[in-house]
């Protein structure tokens, strides 16, 4: 990786960056994951007492049949469980006691919720989400979520723009959230649109891709990259494939870019102490991570 001392003499490739990385979070996408994926991330979590965190995610991860003895195994090893939540999964048929076991497990919640009105989230997420996601949030800060148990919210832009300053849109997401609803949370994270998948998909059909990705170049912050969550995350597929990062994983885009003797699935290692000190896959995508305040899975960098 070049100097990211100036702007000009920085570029991502499509290649991999040598910088150091020490795990300390496991992002695994459930979703159709089997037993035995399942059962080998519990393995390499009481092999390696270095991974702090276990990020739970995939739309709906509660739905994958192994979601339960998974978070209950990590727990049981010690570790923070956090369950990235679409809210709405708390009120389907089948599901009346996620949210208690959420709460007994102390498992963490980070929720998207688009804005703090019904207009937006609706016309985003489908007619009636809006009042479907305040019912299940009521339902978790009775559980003591937003207060002795963490509760935290996702805001992604609707278009192609920055996220406004996290602090001062929390602000207005607990003036509005608990002046009209009574809704308590822990911090609103702020996320970048990434230029990958769907997005970039619209992007190109309206003709904007272009001037996205110079948004998100001009905005570069070299002071983003110590801080990435590259550095300290591994992506784990479904399949049980290996990633950098969550976006890396949308992309296809393997371990360290494929280079040499990586590791291409949690079956390959038997510890992820060894993925210390390993290449980093990068992409033009990761200016995405890197513009402005900078964005990761645990909102702004700064």
């Amino acid at each position: 990786m070049k100097s990211p001392g100036k702007r000009s003499g920085f570029r991502f490739t499509d290649t991999a960056r040598e910088d150091p990385r020490v795990v300390r979070r496991i992002l695994t996408h459930l979703g159709l994951a089997g037993a035995a994926v399942a059962a080998r991330v519990v393995e390499l979590l009481a092999a390696t007492p270095s991974i702090e965190v276990v990020d739970l995610t995939g739309g709906a991860p509660e739905l994958c049949p192994h979601f339960r003895w998974l978070v209950g195994e990590a727990r049981r090893l010690g570790r923070r469980v956090i369950d990235r939540c679409n809210l709405t999964i708390l009120l389907e048929p089948g599901m009346e006691d996620l949210a208690d076991f959420l709460a007994a497990n102390r498992v963490e919640v980070v929720a998207s919720l688009p804005c703090y009105g019904p207009e937006k989230v609706d016309r985003q997420r489908g007619h009636g989400v809006f009042a479907k996601s305040i019912a299940a949030l009521r339902r978790l800060n009775a559980l003591g979520y937003g207060a002795e148990r963490r509760l935290d919210l996702v805001y992604n832009p609707v278009g192609a723009s920055l996220p406004p300053p996290q602090q001062v849109l929390e602000a207005r997401y607990r003036e509005e959230l608990r002046g009209r609803f009574g809704i308590e949370f822990h911090r609103l994270l702020t996320l970048t649109n990434m230029p990958i998948n769907r997005f970039a998909a619209a992007l190109a059909r309206e003709g904007r891709q272009a001037a996205y990705m110079s948004l998100l170049v001009n905005h570069f912050n070299p002071a983003t990259v110590p801080t990435l969550m590259c550095r300290s995350l591994l992506s784990v597929g479904f399949d049980g494939r290996l990633y950098d990062c969550d976006f890396n994983q949308m992309l296809g885009l393997p371990l360290g870019a494929g280079r040499g003797a990586a590791p291409r699935t949690v079956w390959d290692v038997s510890s992820l102490d060894g993925l210390a000190g390993r290449p980093i896959a990068t992409g033009t995508h990761c200016f995405g991570c890197t513009a402005g305040a900078g964005s990761s899975c645990g909102g702004a960098l700064q």
